[in-house]
């Protein structure tokens, strides 16, 4: 502590810089391995729209089980520019650079500030980063399985009518999966900041329970901001959850409302 506060601040800068390029190639290595091995990148983004994929096999083996009839289906993705697939190669590429990086790049962060913190105050940054993290990547595995393959097979197969055919594109289809995972891990982090700001004594469960109702508008609001498409299908996939995490995140702040007291 005593030496770190003994640097100027052009020093800091030069640490704040030597962890950027760290965090750089890191993530342009893990990027460049996932643009080589693309067979294997592109067999995991692209496996929703196959009616094998596991989210579809088990929705179908419980209306197997419930007697109801299952229906296969299959959607053809298509691309409209002549470098639109190695442009889209190369972003997903990067997507999972990053997404592989991301332990590394916290770490990394985290040496830079935690000179500047006390102990205890570590110990407090800790839980709340890695609770995020874990918070965050759960949101984006439902989001993968869940949210986006239902998603995606009924607006996929959905037709106003026999004589027209859904070309969907391959640029629609990727940005529609970053989006939707990307706003999900966000929305899982809503128990988290909840109980930080309970900590911090900022919200309390009384609160949260008062003004119920305007909260669930305001979900369905960022729900339908949020969601990449117009429908009523998909914005209720994505305000269910936010609804359910808001739910939990009166008893979280209640719970730790009841630690903090002496």
């Amino acid at each position: 502590m005593a030496t770190e506060n003994r640097q100027s601040f052009w020093d800091h800068l030069d640490v704040l810089r030597a962890a950027i390029v760290k965090i750089a190639l890191v993530t342009v290595g893990f990027g460049m391995v996932a643009f080589f091995f693309k067979e294997q990148l592109f067999s995991v983004v692209l496996a929703p729209k196959s009616d094998g994929f596991i989210t579809y096999r088990l929705f179908n083996r419980i209306a197997a089980w419930s007697g109801g009839l299952s229906e296969s289906f299959s959607v053809r993705l298509i691309n409209t520019g002549l470098a639109q697939q190695f442009i889209i190669h190369m972003k997903t590429a990067l997507c999972a650079g990053v997404l592989c990086a991301s332990p590394y790049i916290l770490y990394q962060l985290f040496r830079f500030v935690s000179p500047a913190l006390y102990e205890n105050e570590r110990r407090y940054v800790t839980r709340v980063v890695g609770g995020g993290y874990v918070m965050f990547g759960l949101g984006v595995l439902i989001s993968y399985f869940l949210i986006f393959p239902l998603t995606f097979r009924f607006l996929g197969t959905y037709q106003v009518s026999g004589e027209v055919d859904n070309l969907i594109t391959l640029d629609s289809y990727i940005s529609t999966l970053v989006m939707m995972c990307l706003a999900m891990g966000l929305v899982f982090e809503i128990p988290m900041l909840s109980w930080l700001f309970a900590k911090l004594g900022f919200l309390s469960d009384g609160f949260m329970r008062r003004y119920r109702k305007h909260a669930v508008v305001i979900i369905l609001v960022v729900a339908a901001i949020i969601t990449p498409t117009s429908d009523v299908f998909t914005l209720s996939l994505v305000a269910l959850p936010m609804w359910i995490l808001y739910e939990v995140s009166i008893l979280i702040v209640n719970k730790a409302a009841k630690n903090s007291e002496p």
